[in-house]
């Protein structure tokens, strides 16, 4: 199943006949070359490139987007009413959001801890203009009961519609309890979405074919937009985030993995081609159906699968969280430049405590990191030129903390499977060696 998905379990090919992830790793090569070349070129002629660039990252974006909700609603249903075990949901919530809560408060004592030790924003001026975040600043993350509130959709489709993948999960987990409790009369809904499973695993197959032109084309744009000597200016901010998710992945991730026991290079294999697009593109929800496939591929039941990965893009957005220590604390650092007033490690733990609560709000906000940044600031009494500052080399610092984003979501589904004792080491070693 999903074997188009996934090139790496392919026998070998000859030399010149690149496996999908190799083919995505030169679209991404190729993509920064066409990128900076674009970058020269006249304003007219470079108008033009962007334009089709732009055209073909965003139907790539969009083929994959269409396929997440009808891919996690029927994964949901299948994957629980198919076991009819109603408490084992349960226990899999529990331990889903309690793995979650104790990464993400990693991801912030690391990125604290990166950031005051590189001190990144130390003797930085402030100019950026605070007017840049436009409406940005007007947005507010949600509160601890509107957080809750959101979980429940008022319509389905209106879910779907926005793509609102939380309130899918919710909308599908009661579903598929009902599903269950219908017995015999819910047997024809449950075979339904067994065979729509199945086909949208090849509607995924078909599209990541056209992966490494959407991941080209993505990054081309972010290059020619952006264009290198954006690095010169906030260059340290970007190294200090790039090195800190390092750090993140190597300490914390390496001791999830030694501690659950998962197979290192057989989830790297499974993750490495999800990771490269989630990483090109900026974009999770790119990475989504992929993910899906090679985890319950990995060894990962489809039920915990359905479950873990969609609720963990609301609640364990490492990379994310991580990136809101290191921007926050580099903004109060170039303040204190242009202020004198110095922001003590009290406040700074302070901070990260308030983060903590509100990064988990922001599921249903449009740039999610950027609107959580500016309400920490507005709240600490920090200038807003440093977020405006960081919104210069946001994409590039977008790129990489999404792609943790994934790289975590994808490890908190087998940790979870290790956890209900279902992870399936034998398909790990035959799927991914």
């Amino acid at each position: 199943m999903a074997s188009s998905l996934s090139a790496s379990a392919d026998p070998a090919k000859p030399w010149y006949r690149f496996t999908l992830t190799q083919q995505i790793i030169l679209g991404l090569v190729v993509g920064c070359l066409v990128g900076w070349w674009m970058n020269h070129l006249p304003a007219p002629t470079k108008a033009g490139w962007d334009d089709w660039m732009t055209l073909a990252r965003d139907i790539f974006l969009h083929l994959i987007k269409a396929m997440i909700a009808p891919l996690v609603f029927a994964s949901i249903v299948q994957g629980i009413a198919g076991t009819g075990d109603i408490k084992k949901v349960g226990r899999i919530g529990v331990k889903a959001l309690l793995y979650f809560e104790i990464v993400t408060t990693a991801a912030l004592v690391v990125g604290l801890t990166v950031v005051n030790v590189i001190g990144p924003g130390v003797g930085v001026k402030l100019s950026g203009n605070a007017a840049a975040l436009g409406s940005a600043v007007q947005v507010k993350p949600l509160t601890l009961t509107e957080t809750i509130l959101h979980i429940f959709p008022t319509s389905l489709f209106d879910a779907m519609a926005r793509n609102d993948v939380l309130q899918i999960v919710a909308f599908s987990v009661i579903f598929a309890v009902a599903v269950s409790a219908a017995g015999e009369a819910g047997k024809p809904v449950l075979t339904f979405c067994a065979g729509l499973t199945q086909v949208m695993f090849k509607f995924a197959g078909l599209i990541m074919k056209f992966a490494p032109i959407g991941v080209g084309a993505a990054i081309a744009v972010t290059v020619g937009h952006q264009g290198l000597g954006v690095l010169l200016s906030l260059g340290k901010l970007v190294l200090t985030l790039y090195l800190a998710l390092a750090i993140f992945i190597v300490v914390v991730f390496g001791t999830v993995i030694w501690i659950a026991k998962v197979p290192l290079k057989a989830f790297i294999r499974a993750v490495r081609e999800p990771f490269t697009l989630a990483f090109a593109t900026a974009n999770s929800e790119a990475a989504l159906p992929d993910a899906f496939a090679r985890m319950e591929r990995l060894g990962v039941p489809r039920g915990i699968v359905g479950f873990v990965l969609p609720a963990g893009y609301a609640f364990n957005l490492d990379g994310s969280t991580l990136n809101l220590a290191v921007a926050s604390v580099f903004v109060a650092q170039a303040a204190e430049a242009t202020t004198g007033i110095h922001f003590g490690l009290g406040q700074q733990i302070t901070m990260m405590l308030t983060l903590m609560l509100t990064s988990k709000g922001v599921a249903a906000v449009p740039r999610a990191s950027l609107v959580v940044l500016i309400a920490a600031l507005q709240s600490f009494n920090l200038p807003l030129e440093g977020a405006a500052m960081i919104l210069g080399v946001d994409a590039l610092l977008d790129m990489a903390r999404t792609s943790v984003n994934v790289l975590g979501n994808c490890l908190a589904s087998v940790v979870v499977a290790r956890w209900e004792g279902e992870f399936d080491d034998a398909k790990a070693r035959a799927n991914f060696g």
